[in-house]
């Protein structure tokens, strides 16, 4: 039997993980499908997930209640911090501290930088980053490399382009950070104003092929294997004149299609707006919903590896 790398441990940077931990998530994550529900059902039976959501989210939060249910456990938490205790004044800290008298393993999207790894200081029970600032989203980035493992069976050698909004994208450097694992070359697509903070990814900098680019071209779309998208976040800009200059500057749609290889795998965390058409929803390049399914299977191999020694 394969030792558990994720027995009660936290999870706040993708950073803190190799291809050997993501090899063995994966393999928990294929496994697990094969359970039968009884079976399945069992593994996190009477174990609570607990979550704090100081920011608004529709997948990270339903796909993590759907894997503890799938799983056997339940879930319990804030989504909504005007409905809390949090806007009578409770510190950050004694919210933490009070949720995980509550649950068995902490789910926390917060907006400031250092959130989750200052939750991990005060919670005796494991953390997970479902999103913090502009920093990371690290079960994100475990799903997007599964979702390209899985379609594109390897990861090695292949030519990914990151598109959008790279500076404020906490999704994308995660998924930098995670794909500087492998031997591939990344093509980074993004308005000078939204470049990827060099400080962020300049210890990786000779670990991985990275590219800049301002223009989404066609002698790029001609190398690409995989396009993943990510919307530009209007929450993020402090004047929206500068964001309405850039508003829709990279569609993906049956044009750029065209000009892309013929098996181009189109990946994006969701949510959109307008950076993908839905006219391409039904194409077979289109794996932004399929990417959505994945979450909830490995995030229950996830839970299940975080709660138990021998997830099953």
């Amino acid at each position: 039997m394969i030792k558990n790398r994720f027995f009660n441990r936290n999870i706040v940077s993708i950073r803190d993980f190799d291809i050997d931990d993501f090899t063995y998530l994966f393999d928990i994550t294929d496994k697990i499908q094969t359970l039968k529900s009884r079976e399945r059902g069992e593994i996190a039976k009477g174990l609570i997930l607990g979550y704090i959501f100081y920011e608004y989210s529709t997948r990270t939060r339903l796909s993590f209640e759907s894997a503890m249910s799938s799983i056997g456990g339940r879930s319990l938490g804030i989504s909504d911090v005007d409905s809390s205790s949090i806007m009578k004044g409770e510190s950050y800290a004694d919210t933490i501290k009070t949720i995980s008298l509550y649950s068995d393993v902490i789910l926390i999207r917060h907006p400031s930088d250092g959130s989750s790894r200052y939750a991990c200081e005060i919670s005796e029970k494991p953390v997970i980053n479902g999103g913090s600032g502009s920093e990371e989203h690290p079960t994100q980035a475990m799903l997007d490399i599964y979702t390209i493992f899985k379609e594109k069976k390897r990861i090695d050698g292949l030519s990914i382009g990151i598109i959008g909004d790279l500076k404020y994208g906490r999704t994308v450097y995660s998924l930098i950070y995670a794909l500087s694992n492998y031997k591939v070359e990344i093509h980074l697509v993004s308005p000078s104003i939204l470049k990827v903070r060099s400080e962020s990814i300049y210890d990786i900098s000779n670990k991985v092929k990275m590219y800049h680019h301002i223009e989404l071209s066609d002698d790029l779309l001609e190398k690409l294997d995989v396009i993943y998208v990510t919307r530009i976040q209007r929450e993020r800009f402090p004047d929206l004149q500068e964001y309405k200059k850039i508003q829709g500057l990279y569609t993906i749609d049956e044009n750029i299609l065209k000009k892309s290889k013929p098996d181009v795998s189109i990946l994006h965390p969701l949510p959109r707006v307008d950076e993908i058409s839905p006219s391409i929803d039904n194409t077979v390049n289109a794996l932004y919903f399929k990417q959505a399914a994945y979450g909830k299977e490995l995030r229950a191999a996830l839970l299940s590896a975080l709660l138990h020694e021998e997830p099953f």
